[in-house]
């Protein structure tokens, strides 16, 4: 298998892990408090970072190396995480997980911006096109009946699409595991003062479900997924290996109604069937000719 292959294949992995993000968060969040959850599951994964750091004995970054490192620490430690949370208090995670289908293109685009990357034009055709639907798709929904929640998942698809970018351009020399790690090391300190300061007083009405919903954000979201997402995007491309996120809200919307019981309406799934179709042709043109 060559190295593109081995990036496709590490970042559908990763994608899959994704998938259960949203869900799982929305889970969480009917007992815990979001600024809690956000801190408690960078901190979790931060301790879990630091002993691996430890333990496998990774050399430190380099000087030029840390402020990057902090760009993915606000973007996917931090930012999304944060945004996320406060979203799902607005909107269902059925609702939210479409626009996931959002991050292909914020990626690409700071993958230009900060990844030096040129992909043909025809790639932005379909992954406009892609993004086009999801817009479209929260339109027809009516975004007034939670514009909050819509404009925070907005917002956290931009932190996101530029941690993604940042980490992936620093993966291709530290290695991914390494980025993600010295990400979550970097926000550690604030975000374990964070959870005991925000702690709540009892946890006897925290419910088995939610305790489920954290600890897979922690594990899983935040460690385990970054692993195999950004050695993916290093080894296939940041705006190709991208567009994966694509298939994202599927899996999302089949776990959202499989494990969560909400409603999947016919129009969502129109909308990431269509997304879905974006990703051939947005691989097919993803690189220079």
């Amino acid at each position: 298998m060559d190295t593109a292959s081995r990036g496709w294949l590490n970042g559908f992995i990763g994608m899959l892990i994704f998938s259960g993000s949203l869900p799982a968060t929305r889970v969480a969040v009917a007992d815990f408090d979001p600024v809690f959850l956000t801190a408690a599951r960078a901190s979790i994964a931060g301790l879990l970072a630091l002993l691996a750091l430890l333990l496998l004995r990774a050399p430190r970054p380099s000087r030029q190396q840390w402020w990057p490192l902090a760009i993915v620490a606000m973007g996917v430690v931090i930012g999304f995480p944060l945004l996320t949370a406060l979203a799902l208090r607005h909107v269902t995670s059925a609702h939210s997980v479409v626009f996931i289908a959002l991050l292909p293109l914020s990626t690409a685009a700071f993958g230009v911006l900060r990844g030096g990357e040129r992909p043909r034009p025809p790639f932005w055709v379909f992954s406009v096109l892609g993004s086009a639907f999801v817009i479209g798709f929260a339109a027809a929904q009516g975004l007034d009946a939670a514009p909050l929640g819509d404009l925070l998942m907005l917002a956290a698809i931009l932190v996101c699409g530029l941690g993604y970018a940042e980490g992936a351009k620093l993966s291709r020399v530290l290695g991914g595991w390494q980025v993600i790690c010295w990400a979550l090391v970097i926000a550690l300190p604030v975000m374990l003062i964070g959870s005991l300061w925000l702690m709540p007083l009892s946890l006897s009405d925290v419910g088995a479900p939610a305790w489920a919903g954290l600890g897979y954000v922690s594990l899983f979201s935040m460690l385990i997924g970054f692993v195999f997402w950004y050695r993916g995007l290093a080894q296939g491309g940041i705006a190709a290996v991208g567009q994966l996120q694509l298939l994202q809200p599927l899996f999302g919307l089949a776990l959202a109604a499989g494990l969560l019981h909400e409603s999947v309406s016919p129009a969502m799934l129109a909308v990431t069937v269509a997304v879905i179709g974006c990703v051939a042709g947005a691989r097919r043109f993803s690189r220079p000719r």
